[in-house]
């Protein structure tokens, strides 16, 4: 037996991700947000760094209560002509930072009505110690048992703590399941009675389903009675946090550009003045003409060279991210002219040829970005759509967003005693040359959340 060893020589290609294009990429998905509290700490890291800082330490005097006047005076858009987008209009349609209305926390509107309530101090403490275990849906997800564990109470006492805190607004508050919760707002709007009981604790799930023949049966009345019933549950909230601050949120949205007409030409201007403008200390540059002491030669010269890639990756994601702002415009005129029934089909696969980029680069580019329209601050995400063929002429695509469009729209108009199904309203998206097939109906009927027409009956 011979063996054959032979040493062959091979050459290939591997890209290696440095340090400095990891941060690249990280820099170029971040939010405007994120970004600006990343430029802060990288600062405050790297003396080399210069910076105007303004905006950023005014913004945190308003963190808590935050004043939108003057917030907004500090947002500055780049002039076109002697237009100036520098000063917030207040006969804008829209100002220039659209901020998500701030919420009173769920923890301070209880706290606030248990100081109101009357109740001793020792209740109002355990009632307190419950508020502050109150979970994101506004549900008491600790265990009574546990509660009176550790606070070192009787059960009862603990059972009469929390029904000062059911009691509290809003309606199902404290509850410790989703069936309690029901029971509670029902309670208290004098509507519970034995049949709505029966069908929270037992026929949830047929309520869902719309099987009220099934519940009719088990409770001994008319489908249509059955049906009503259903109807009361599915008015209730089964999230009472609903409408409060929980932690989870985003306190406001900052747009990274402004899409304005001016003169009947759309123009992309970058918001400017929320991103911190970087510079170089020039004092540290006389630190690297001293060559006798190379310690710090060497840190100078590595904090320099972070310094400059941290501003030139900043100019790269402005400048990647204004290209292709430049092309949505270009190829969404009519949306902008019009709305969003005009919203035409742009993959991020097309915008990468376009651009000559990678399509991985245009992902990361427009993710959490926003701009701000005449129709409102709009996520850039949301303009790239997939499209659908006719079957007809040389019509252009149709996007999947107004596909879904036209399948609300027929739902909302259908008879709700013969609710359309998948096939018919296929059938008909055909009849107007679009080439659909039911799957698809089906797949993006349940993407905007809409169920199946057994679900959608109404008995009368």
């Amino acid at each position: 037996m011979k063996l054959d060893f032979n040493l062959n020589l091979t050459q290939e290609q591997r890209l290696v991700m440095t340090q400095q294009m990891q941060l690249s990429i990280k820099l170029l998905q971040m939010s405007t947000y994120d970004l600006r509290e990343y430029i802060e700490n990288e600062f405050l890291e790297n003396p080399i760094l210069e910076g105007n800082f303004d905006f950023v330490q005014e913004e945190k005097k308003y963190e808590d209560k935050i004043d939108y006047k003057e917030m907004i005076k500090y947002l500055e858009f780049d002039n076109y002509g002697s237009q100036s987008y520098g000063e917030y209009n207040k006969d804008d349609d829209v100002s220039p930072f659209n901020f998500i209305s701030e919420k009173e926390s769920l923890t301070e509107f209880l706290q606030e009505q248990l100081i109101e309530a009357d109740e001793d101090d020792y209740i109002k403490a355990i009632v307190s110690y419950m508020i502050e275990n109150i979970d994101g849906r506004g549900y008491l997800d600790m265990p009574l048992e546990d509660i009176c564990k550790e606070l070192n109470i009787s059960l009862e006492l603990g059972q009469e703590a929390l029904e000062v805190l059911q009691d509290l607004d809003p309606d199902g508050i404290g509850a410790r399941d989703l069936k309690e919760c029901l029971k509670i707002q029902l309670l208290k709007k004098g509507m519970l009675d034995e049949n709505l009981e029966i069908i929270i604790d037992e026929y949830l799930d047929l309520i869902a389903d719309n099987k009220y023949s099934v519940i009719a049966k088990n409770l001994k009345i008319t489908p249509k009675e059955a049906q009503d019933l259903g109807d009361i549950i599915k008015k209730l909230e089964p999230k009472p946090s609903r409408g409060f601050f929980t932690g989870d949120e985003v306190k406001f949205i900052i747009p990274d550009a402004a899409i304005r007409k001016i003169d009947g030409q759309y123009f992309v201007i970058m918001n400017e003045g929320v991103i911190p403008r970087l510079s170089i200390n020039n004092l540290y540059k006389n630190i690297l003409n001293n060559k006798d002491d190379k310690n710090t030669e060497n840190y100078v010269k590595e904090r320099l060279n972070s310094a400059m890639f941290l501003i030139k990756s900043i100019e790269q994601r402005k400048s990647t991210l204004l290209r292709i702002l430049e092309k949505v415009v270009e190829n969404q005129k009519e949306y902008f002219d019009n709305g969003q029934k005009y919203l035409r089909p742009m993959t991020l696969k097309e915008m990468a040829e376009m651009l000559g980029i990678h399509e991985s680069t245009v992902s990361r580019a427009i993710k959490d970005k926003y701009i701000l329209t005449r129709f409102g601050t709009i996520k850039i995400k949301d303009l790239f759509t997939t499209g659908l063929s006719k079957t007809e002429g040389h019509g252009e695509d149709v996007a999947v967003v107004n596909i879904k469009k036209k399948i609300k729209d027929l739902i909302d108009e259908e008879d709700k005693k013969k609710p359309l199904s998948d096939q018919a309203i296929c059938d008909y998206l055909n009849e107007k040359n679009l080439n659909i097939s039911r799957r698809t109906v089906a797949k993006y009927r349940e993407e905007i959340g809409i169920k199946s027409s057994s679900k959608r009956k109404r008995i009368e």
